[in-house]
């Protein structure tokens, strides 16, 4: 048996997520960026893109370190990605916040209104992908961006195609706006996500089994990370296969890292047999012993 650590996109932050970060953390990604992270986890401060995603690699990659146990996969949910492959060591964290940092420019700047992200519960896949064929346009874009689970999608365009997807599934479903201004994880983003890649400096082998979440698979060299770190922002994200797949490659522990829960309750149908849970609301040692054992099993 395998443990797994995922890390959550936009979406989970909230304010003062990084008054529980250790300080050295916080001075680390303040140096890497040449400003104090201390000021990004405001309400203020969250309405960027760009604050929005440095929160979670920090938050993500501090709490992870906290655990001091290695897991057998780490995988991470759109901007979630960056702290896995920094928890894999196959990223620099101070060329992450780098990366990160310019990532929320070119998204935001993009799309800086008019855009953004509904999750949409209840109806089957199918029945959203002819929904969105239906309703897009040239004048009205919208996209499928994630499959999370069985009955739960994301879609992503402007606000105008959005709230046309939105009434139609009324009486058949929820669609519920996210906390996210930019439209990811699809085409929109091609040309961010192209300057993004030729940022990309040095990556090495991830040393703990990376899973791409727009793949659904593990990726091993250098060249498929960087790949999929810079164009993940405008491609599908399969969660539900993602988890799907690191369940049957023998993974039976989850930890969510924070903030927040939601990867957790995604999860829970997969794991029929297994543990799930979230660090937050969960005792450190509880979670570092459940890292041991399952090192232990694993020998």
């Amino acid at each position: 048996m395998s443990s797994l650590l995922v890390f959550p996109g936009q979406g989970a932050q909230r304010p003062g997520m990084l008054q529980a970060v250790p300080a050295d953390v916080l001075e680390q990604a303040s140096d890497a960026l040449g400003e104090d992270v201390r000021t990004l986890d405001s309400a203020e401060a969250l309405a960027n893109t760009r604050a929005v995603q440095l929160c979670l690699l920090i938050a993500g990659v501090a709490h992870a370190r906290q655990l001091q146990h290695t897991p057998d996969y780490v995988a991470g949910l759109s901007i979630g990605a960056y702290p896995a492959a920094v928890i894999a060591d196959a990223l620099d964290f101070s060329d992450a916040i780098k990366l990160v940092s310019l990532r929320g420019e070119l998204m935001q700047n993009a799309y800086p209104q008019g855009y953004g992200m509904t999750a949409i519960i209840g109806p089957e896949l199918s029945t959203v992908e002819n929904l969105l064929a239906e309703i897009h346009s040239p004048e009205t874009p919208v996209y499928l961006a994630n499959i999370n689970a069985d009955n739960q999608t994301v879609i992503a365009g402007s606000d105008q195609a959005m709230k046309c997807v939105a009434d139609r599934v009324k009486g058949n479903g929820i669609a519920k706006r996210l906390a996210v201004s930019v439209p990811s994880h699809c085409a929109l983003l091609d040309q961010p996500a192209q300057a993004l890649a030729q940022a990309f400096g040095t990556l090495k082998t991830p040393r703990i089994t990376y899973l791409s979440s727009t793949r659904a698979r593990p990726i091993h060299t250098p060249e498929q990370l960087r790949d999929d770190l810079a164009f993940n922002m405008c491609r599908v994200v399969d969660w539900r296969g993602t988890v799907q797949s690191a369940y049957e490659r023998g993974v039976r522990l989850q930890i969510e890292l924070p903030p927040g829960a939601v990867l957790t309750g995604l999860s829970r149908r997969v794991f029929e047999q297994g543990t799930v849970i979230a660090f937050e609301g969960a005792r450190l040692d509880t979670l570092q012993a459940l890292l041991q054992e399952e090192e232990r099993r694993h020998r």
